[in-house]
């Protein structure tokens, strides 16, 4: 019998995670390592693990550290356009630990979501790349180009090569009223020459011209993060990313924990302005903080402190109340910045006027400059 975990063709006919959303008010707290509390973390890549074709610093060794600590590793992806084989390789290219089954993608996920809508061997017409094609194969579907090969399904992911020929076939089927899933919907993506349309502006393209909207099988919504644990398996789940409006807002979607790192999209001035839905477990500045402790923050409307540092709000700033945190000092950091968050969540959640009120938080990127926080 196969391992309910790890076989990629194992049905779910309920979610492994608590599936309860949740709403965030205040960063959880841990007394040793943070790895030491979850057996897996399920990594964004663009952000997190790399920037476009770099690895970001200090990564590959973090990773390293964390997989000898015990914790079982999944590189999850609402990249639809390559397969998973695929960014093993890149994976690997750049230093990074990664088992020959460790990646997991949106297309994986969008599989077998449109393979519980039809029948085996049904026909999926695939709007997308390669990696949706062989998505599609491994769960015993067909995918077609034209949607004059009659097909019983519609299939969408992001791909480079996309054009409007496929995409208008996608309308023709989408509109005779057939299943319809998409990868996800994402507005955009990172590249080396800034922020392109990403699946999401794609999608809304067949959205308009049919009148429809498609089920999502990518963050942030359950079917990836299902996906993940069928694949890779794991009770105590770590999400880690880089955006609130995939990576957190799905962790929450499904009851998981978070950690949100400066390393990518999300900046600091989007964290502290974040509504509970799409507010981080733990906040770090960088992988690194999986090997360190999260001490808990005393929070008040005027002030917060975590472990040696505090922070103060002052005529609509949030201040250091001491000297910037240095290169090699990493739990000064991880302090700081939790500081920070909290003072500024707890004044927009219970200070009257500040709910809308942009903080000024220019002393603490000063403080924290050596780790990049932007």
């Amino acid at each position: 019998m196969p391992d309910h975990a790890t076989d990629p063709h194992a049905s779910m006919s309920s979610s492994p995670f608590d599936a309860r959303r949740r709403a965030v008010s205040r960063l959880e707290a841990s007394s040793g390592p943070l790895r030491d509390g979850y057996d897996v973390a399920m990594l964004d890549l663009d952000g997190v693990v790399y920037r476009g074709e770099d690895a970001i610093d200090h990564v590959a060794e973090a990773l390293d550290a964390a997989i000898a600590a015990g914790v079982r590793l999944a590189y999850v992806t609402n990249n639809a356009a390559r397969t998973p084989d695929a960014v093993v390789a890149k994976l690997r290219g750049l230093g990074m630990p990664t088992d020959d089954d460790s990646v997991v993608t949106s297309a994986q996920a969008a599989g077998r979501l449109v393979a519980g809508l039809v029948g085996p061997g049904a026909r999926v017409l695939v709007v997308g790349g390669a990696g949706l094609v062989h998505a599609v194969e491994e769960h015993g579907l067909r995918p077609v180009e034209s949607a004059e090969d009659d097909p019983d399904a519609v299939v969408q992911g992001f791909s480079p090569d996309l054009g409007w020929a496929q995409l208008a076939e996608g309308s023709y089927a989408v509109a005779r009223g057939i299943p319809w899933v998409a990868s996800n919907t994402d507005g955009s993506i990172p590249t080396a020459r800034g922020f392109a349309p990403g699946n999401g502006t794609l999608v809304a393209a067949i959205a308009t011209a049919t009148g429809r909207e498609p089920r999502v099988a990518g963050k942030p919504y359950p079917p990836l993060f299902d996906e993940t644990v069928l694949r890779v398996g794991g009770s105590q789940p770590l999400v880690v990313g880089d955006r609130l409006d995939t990576d957190i807002e799905g962790a929450n979607n499904v009851g998981a924990d978070s950690l949100l790192v400066l390393t990518g999209v999300t900046d600091l001035d989007a964290l502290v302005a974040a509504a509970p839905p799409t507010r981080p477990t733990y906040v770090a500045p960088d992988l690194r903080a999986l090997a360190w402790p999260h001490p808990a923050v005393e929070v008040g409307p005027e002030a917060a402190r975590c472990g040696r540092h505090s922070v103060l709000a002052v005529d609509g700033a949030v201040v250091a109340d001491g000297a910037g945190v240095g290169a090699d000092d990493h739990q000064g950091a991880v302090e700081v910045l939790r500081a920070a968050v909290a003072l500024a969540w707890h004044r927009r959640d219970h200070v009257s006027g500040e709910s809308t009120r942009r903080l000024d938080l220019g002393a603490i990127r000063a403080a924290l400059e050596p780790w990049g926080v932007r």
